[in-house]
């Protein structure tokens, strides 16, 4: 059984509450990286990167731990080097909502977990696309009023109310489209021998 200590390198609340329902363990450490895209030619370069260099960032100053990195970039079809991400402010998230009406928008969201001291690093992409039917204004309106998804890569929380912004979701694992993809999560974490469940 390992017994490393487990830091999740993120500041994102549902990403803890992604954590908090394996029952284990951890802390969280925000990660200081620029996230800026630097000539990434598609979302998955961009996803990829950022949950490595997060995690690289903590696991060089707790090299001991077994650090969790992950990170979402969302596109719409047929343009995977158009990043959409977090609207930081109203208009912005109406903006991104009207533009995703009746639209196809893919997530790639990257996993990385890294433990400096013994060498381990695994990277990897999930994906999930959601089909939004189409909006009024009104509805879009309402839904940034209530939700205030101003944090959330395409601007709305699957976990809650936005769900009824969709007409389909595709993917392996709902989790993958809330920001950390779990199933994958916990695959690696029984590699470094961490007990789940």
């Amino acid at each position: 059984m390992n017994t490393a200590k487990i830091i999740l390198a993120s500041s994102s609340q549902t990403r803890k509450e992604l954590m908090n329902r394996l029952r284990l363990d951890y802390v969280s450490v925000v990660p200081d990286i620029d996230e800026s895209p630097q000539g990434e030619n598609h979302a998955d370069e961009l996803a990829k990167r950022l949950a490595f260099e997060k995690a690289r960032h903590v696991a060089e100053l707790h090299p001991d731990a077994i650090v969790i990195g992950s990170d979402q970039v969302a596109w719409r079809e047929g343009a995977p080097d158009i990043f959409m991400g977090k609207p930081l402010t109203i208009e912005k998230a109406i903006r991104q909502l009207q533009a995703n009406s009746d639209k196809i928008v893919y997530f790639s969201t990257a996993l990385s977990v890294q433990q400096k001291s013994t060498g381990f690093e695994r990277t990897l992409v999930e994906h999930y696309k959601v089909k939004f039917r189409k909006l009024s204004q009104a509805e879009i309106e309402r839904y940034v009023e209530i939700e205030q998804p101003l944090h959330c890569a395409g601007s709305f929380k699957c976990e809650s109310l936005g769900i009824s912004l969709f007409e389909t979701m595709i993917g392996q694992d709902q989790t993958t489209l809330m920001g950390m993809p779990m199933i994958q999560l916990c695959n690696i974490l029984r590699e470094l021998k961490v007990l789940v469940p």
